[in-house]
């Protein structure tokens, strides 16, 4: 069913596209005009654009994706109706509420899951979003090129209050990273 839909569409879409290139009517100025218009904004236009947006999102992939001896910091972010709790199995199991802590420049893995309800993790500025689902672990990828603070929340709708479930991404740089480790830093 699937395959007969995709089909007949390329099929019109095809059609239409060779439809200017066999009409005869017109003068000859006319129907130049009109496959310029086809081929070069209809066809090459979409077509170069489609292509910087594929080759910019292999390059971004290909950044996120871990390699044999990276350095990755691992964290649990456990979402609840009350708030985010992060575990850090670098620092001894230290926990924090509401506040990420990660080293800029690294890689970090984010374990998420919730303890009640479906909710999601997202930093607009540091990676995509992903959703937190009772008795799974989704884990995500971040990366801060530098440090600084970035704005984290939950963009499920998951009851009364969803909205206020925010949490802040602190990105260390390596001095601040180690004093976090050792616990001098909140």
């Amino acid at each position: 069913m699937l395959l007969s839909g995709a089909t007949l569409i390329f099929v019109l879409v095809t059609g239409l596209v060779a439809l200017p290139f066999l009409r005869r009517k017109g003068t000859a100025s006319e129907r130049h005009e009109i496959r310029t218009w086809v081929i070069g904004l209809g066809l090459a236009f979409p077509m170069t654009v489609l292509a910087a947006l594929l080759a910019y999102g292999l390059v971004i992939g290909e950044r996120l994706l871990p390699y044999p001896g990276d350095a990755v910091v691992e964290v649990a972010a456990t979402g609840s109706r009350d708030g985010w709790i992060f575990t850090y199995s670098d620092a001894a199991d230290r926990t924090t509420s509401a506040v990420l802590h990660i080293p800029a420049g690294r890689p970090v893995d984010v374990a998420i899951t919730t303890e009640d309800v479906i909710h999601s993790f997202w930093v607009p500025r540091l990676a995509g979003k992903l959703d937190a689902i009772p008795g799974h672990v989704n884990v995500l990828r971040i990366e801060a090129d530098a440090p600084g603070t970035y704005q984290g929340l939950s963009a499920e709708f998951s009851g009364p209050g969803y909205a206020n479930l925010t949490f802040t991404v602190t990105a260390h740089d390596g001095a601040g990273w180690r004093a976090f480790l050792v616990g001098k830093t909140e």
